[in-house]
């Protein structure tokens, strides 16, 4: 058994596991607030049901991610403790920074949401939505500036056998940090907002007149249409940095072997990296190049800038990237035909409609899951890029047989803990049925 693919896939597997809570919540905080919004400004009974109705879930997710966030940060320790000493000076502040300036303003205002709606003005209460989800995008913003460090690092220089920091800030705003936290984040609101759009159609389908539902439906449809419309940009602009700045890393997406001028986009293929081609490939001549420089004859470096010993897995990076670009697509054409059917005074009666959305609800956090694996793969076999190889990141005392231990462990926990997650969610659904 080989240590650093054990340790590799238990913390793909953490990682996959905390990452199914996160993106709902950031999304869910903004529907809270937005609906919190309306119900200050019109004081209609409703608008408070569905905020009191959201905020149930949102703690039952919010818990959940705490619990699995503190066991992926405890393997920095006792899997990657090279890496965590390498990087250590310079990894740890944007996750203390997490911890201080995001965590507790988080924690703190959700309690003001769970028990104080009596207890405080309703302005003070529709302020603490909104401070909720400020922590939220804040707790993204650091703990994607962390992770963007290791695939773009800025303001650094190494000292002995650590790097230490020399311009915070150029560590902080390294080149992938905005790119990569803008997408993360409309990801993230879209992944929200097809959760609760998921809900409110379940529920409209059971209860077929019921304001409740078809107000829940139609805000979170309007959120999910205008921020999945939205990622297309946010989408381009990460990819335009991946090209400029992780060349090999858009050289796998594309599965583009030989560097060239007027370089295509790939829409399907099979990378076959013994005889470094793409195999029955569908191509849009020239299209990466305008799509990275706006030049049909710019440059795009292709796997060959680099040893091949230096190339990321090519099938799972190239794959997967096209299966978030797909759900995305997917998500424009299904919250576009359902705003189609609002404007039209057909959405609440089109059951085949309902449930769609009801199957589509944990689409977008597929779509991220594959979003993920593209980006993390796409950097092999770095951990840090340039740096520092994965192998050379794990730690000396940890055996395969611990490692392999801790993953079926970790994996009967998280069976248990995402039941308990589905059974709570589930009984406030059936409770607002019940009402």
């Amino acid at each position: 058994m080989d240590v650093v693919l054990l340790s590799r896939i238990q913390f793909a597997l953490t990682a996959a596991y905390h990452f199914f809570f996160p993106p709902v919540t950031i999304g869910m905080s903004l529907l809270i607030f937005l609906n919190e919004y309306r119900y200050y400004k019109t004081g209609d009974k409703i608008n408070e049901d569905i905020s009191k109705f959201l905020i149930k879930i949102f703690s039952i997710l919010f818990a959940a991610g705490v619990a699995t966030g503190i066991v992926m940060e405890f393997q920095f320790g006792t899997n990657w403790s090279r890496y965590s000493e390498f990087v250590g000076d310079i990894f740890g502040s944007p996750l203390a920074a997490e911890a201080i300036f995001a965590f507790f303003l988080e924690s703190t205002f959700l309690g003001v949401l769970i028990f104080g709606r009596q207890k405080v003005s309703k302005r003070f209460y529709l302020v603490s939505t909104f401070l909720v989800f400020m922590g939220t995008l804040l707790s993204a913003f650091w703990i994607i500036v962390a992770n963007s460090w290791m695939h773009t690092p800025a303001g650094y220089e190494v000292v002995g056998n650590r790097a230490v920091i020399t311009d915070f800030w150029a560590a902080v705003f390294n080149p992938s940090t905005l790119p990569r936290f803008t997408h993360t984040v409309v990801g993230c609101i879209i992944t929200g907002s097809f959760f609760v759009m998921a809900i409110g159609a379940y529920i409209l389908i059971k209860k077929k007149e019921d304001e409740f539902s078809r107000r829940l439906l139609k805000l979170s449809l309007i959120i999910g249409t205008i921020f999945s419309i939205a990622q297309l940009f946010t989408g381009h602009w990460h990819a335009v940095q991946v090209t400029r700045t992780q060349p090999v890393k858009m050289a796998a997406f594309e599965g583009l072997f030989k560097t060239q001028r007027g370089a295509p986009m790939s829409l399907f293929g099979i990378p076959d990296k013994e005889r470094e081609e793409l195999r029955y490939p569908i191509l849009i001549p020239k299209m990466l190049s305008i799509m990275a420089e706006f030049d049909p004859n710019a440059e795009i470096k292709g796997l060959d800038s680099v040893d091949k010993s230096f190339w990321p897995p090519l099938k799972i990076t190239f794959f997967s990237y096209r299966v978030m670009i797909a759900f995305g697509i997917f998500f424009i054409l299904l919250t576009g035909f359902g705003i189609f059917l609002l404007i039209r005074n057909r959405l609440f009666e089109n059951t085949l409609y309902l449930k769609v959305l009801v199957l589509s609800g944990i689409m977008p956090l597929i779509s991220m899951q594959f979003g993920w694996i593209a980006a993390e793969v796409g950097r092999q076999p770095w951990i840090v890029q340039g740096l520092m190889l994965t192998r050379d990141g794990i730690s000396v005392v940890t055996s395969a047989q611990e490692v392999l231990f801790s993953i079926v462990l970790f994996t009967l926990i998280f069976l248990c803990l995402l039941t308990i997650v589905i059974f709570l969610v589930k009984r406030e659904i059936v409770k607002k049925l019940a009402e």
